[in-house]
């Protein structure tokens, strides 16, 4: 309801620790390995340079994990579908303070760009920080907009989204965009901090915990989960909120839709009968970059004849983007439980009809969000049973 623009307040807070104290005057950034100049930067002379602003979706990589726990435990915790906001971000382009340290191409020997916060922030690797890694390539790629952000919607960052600086890769998952940066690091080999290979991994659904301590799964690099996939779901109705069905009202269906890689979201629709046939939705988006990308979500809205909306027992969406992908019509479980992205079914009962012709309507999502026992899948795994073919 907030408009395409999360406020800071009710961004979403997503730490793998503490957050440490740390202090803008005598915080620095180090920009060093492979590079013809090693730089560090106090965060005086960062905000000094020149800066972009642009808005982005920042979205956790377990949004929509409640519906794969109830299906079967992951070990993750119980995100709902609001894992995710977007934020106005403003920072130093990355290529930016690349080529001020000499590095202006790929070479055999400089591959990638290593991020990681503060020692001793986190209790597990070797040194107890969050780190992560991307392709130089993307790092040096000016269309990619990855950015060294200290500001979120026009003041510095919150403690709790980075302070004093973090990094930010529009259309990645969140969990790839360091908080409280410390150090950047040109290398020849991807990240081998802890977290960038015990976190953020979509696995086969046959991987149990142990499989993939005994197979060694954590390591295999295809599995690794960077870029957004496809998504959308409805925000109104909401849980337990009951419509009233007049003769010859109307609903306005809402909800938004994201997907990764810069792409833009080309349609939203929405199904009353179970899928066989589908609605086009109204959409709209921030414009686009520069460089004709979109690192924003969607919202999206349906206006319908509560008579139709009376006769379906479930309401659901899905969404499409430009290189035609969409989401699946049901979720494939794994041990992360990331990346979950079916078909956003709401379920509705409605009342009889009174002596005025007026009903209503109860809508039910799927889950409510962390430990709240509401939802059609139940309250605890298991109880989220596979949706049979009804074709």
């Amino acid at each position: 309801n907030c408009g395409l623009i999360t406020p800071a307040p009710l961004h979403l807070v997503r730490n793998h620790g503490a957050v440490p104290r740390l202090d803008w005057d005598t915080h620095r950034v180090t920009v060093g390995g492979l590079v013809g100049k090693e730089k560090s930067y106090t965060m005086d002379q960062l905000s000094s340079m020149k800066s972009v602003t642009f808005p982005m979706l920042l979205v956790c990589a377990g949004n929509r994990r409640k519906e794969q726990n109830m299906r079967r435990q992951t070990i993750g915790f119980n995100w709902g579908p609001a894992g995710l906001s977007n934020s106005i971000w403003t920072g130093v382009p990355l290529h930016v303070l690349l080529k001020n340290a000499g590095v202006t191409e790929v070479t055999a020997e400089r591959q990638y760009v290593c991020f990681v916060g503060p020692d001793g922030e986190l209790p597990k690797g070797k040194d107890g920080s969050y780190g992560t890694s991307v392709p130089l390539a993307k790092a040096l790629d000016p269309a990619q907009d990855i950015m060294i952000a200290y500001a979120q919607n026009g003041e510095k960052l919150r403690p709790d989204h980075g302070f004093p600086v973090r990094v930010i890769i529009p259309g990645f998952i969140g969990g790839r965009m360091i908080k409280f940066l410390c150090g950047i690091t040109v290398t020849s080999a991807p990240s081998d901090n802890f977290y960038h290979f015990r976190d953020n991994r979509i696995l086969p659904p046959h991987v149990t915990s142990e499989l993939a301590e005994q197979e060694g799964w954590w390591e295999k690099p295809e599995y690794i989960f960077n870029e957004l996939n496809i998504n959308s779901a409805i925000s109104s109705p909401a849980h337990d909120e009951k419509i009233p069905m007049f003769p010859g009202s109307e609903y306005t269906v809402k909800g938004y839709a994201y997907t990764g890689g810069g792409r833009s979201i080309t349609r939203v629709e929405v199904s009353v009968d179970g899928g066989h046939n589908w609605r086009l939705a109204t959409h709209k988006q921030p414009p686009l970059s520069m460089y004709g990308k979109q690192w924003s979500w969607a919202h999206w809205q349906y206006t319908i004849d509560c008579d139709a909306l009376a006769q379906c027992d479930e309401l659901m969406c899905r969404a499409w983007d430009e290189g035609n992908n969409t989401q699946p019509r049901d979720l494939t479980w794994n041990l992360m439980g990331m990346g979950n992205n079916p078909w956003f079914r709401v379920k509705t009962k409605s009342s009889p009809i009174g002596s005025s012709g007026e009903r209503w309507l109860t809508c039910e999502h799927p889950t409510e969000p962390a430990s709240k026992p509401g939802g059609w899948m139940g309250s605890a795994s298991g109880g989220g049973e596979p949706k049979g073919d009804t074709t």
